[in-house]
C-alpha cells in the first residue's frame, strides 16, 4: 500500500515553544520524545539532488525513507508527498549498493522530537521539532491512503485553527532545503 503523507510544518519563534506545547496538550495527547539523527544521499544534477533518501538512526532501528512529491494534491498550507519507508539491518552493505547506483552522502540533519497524537483522529501525528543548527518547527502529519487525502486536508486545517496557528506562519520548506 502507498502511504501518503499530508503535512505541514511551521516555524516556531523559540520564545513561544512553551505556550504552543501547552495549546498541542489541550488537543492531543503525549507519545514520547526521540532524537533523529538523519544522513541525506544523492545524485546530484547540477548541484542539487536529481533523486535522494534519508537513513534515520532513531537509537533502535535504521529507517529508510524517500519521498515522491504529489504537487496536484497541494493546497496553499498543506504539502502532500508519497512516501515510502523501510528498515535495514546492515548499512554498509545496503550503502554499497545505492553507492554503486550513484547515490553520495549529502547532508546530516539531528531532530530532537516530541509527539503527540490528536485525540479526534489518531492518524495524525503532531510534532514539536527542534532541528540543529535550524531552529523550532511544528509538523502536522497525516498518513493517509488516496481516497483519505481531502479529509486529510481538511484535519490538518481544523488543527492549526484549533492551535491559532495563521497561514502566514506556515513554510513548509524542506529541512535539506534550509541548509543549502
Amino acid at each position: 500500500m502507498v502511504r501518503l503523507e499530508v503535512e505541514t510544518k511551521i516555524k516556531v519563534n523559540p520564545k513561544n515553544v512553551k505556550e504552543l506545547r501547552e495549546r498541542i496538550k489541550k488537543i492531543a495527547k503525549f507519545k514520547n520524545k526521540t532524537n533523529k539523527y538523519d544522513t541525506y544521499f544523492a545524485i546530484k544534477v547540477n548541484g542539487y539532488p536529481k533523486k535522494a533518501f534519508r537513513i534515520r538512526d532513531d537509537g533502535k532501528k535504521l529507517v529508510v525513507n524517500f519521498k515522491k512529491w504529489l504537487k496536484n494534491y497541494w493546497t496553499r498550507d498543506i504539502v502532500v508527498k508519497e512516501e515510502y519507508e523501510f528498515t535495514i539491518n546492515n548499512k554498509d552493505i545496503f550503502l554499497s549498493l545505492m553507492k554503486d547506483l550513484g547515490f553520495r552522502e549529502w547532508m546530516e540533519k539531528t531532530k530532537k522530537s516530541e509527539s503527540y497524537i490528536y485525540k479526534k483522529n489518531t492518524k495524525v501525528n503532531i510534532e514539536i521539532n527542534e532541528v540543529k543548527d535550524l531552529g523550532y518547527f511544528i509538523e502536522i502529519e497525516y498518513i493517509a491512503r488516496k481516497e483519505e487525502v481531502r479529509a486529510a486536508i481538511h484535519t490538518i486545517k481544523r488543527i492549526l485553527k484549533e492551535l491559532g496557528i495563521k497561514s502566514n506562519e506556515i513554510n513548509n520548506k524542506g529541512y535539506t532545503k534550509r541548509n543549502m
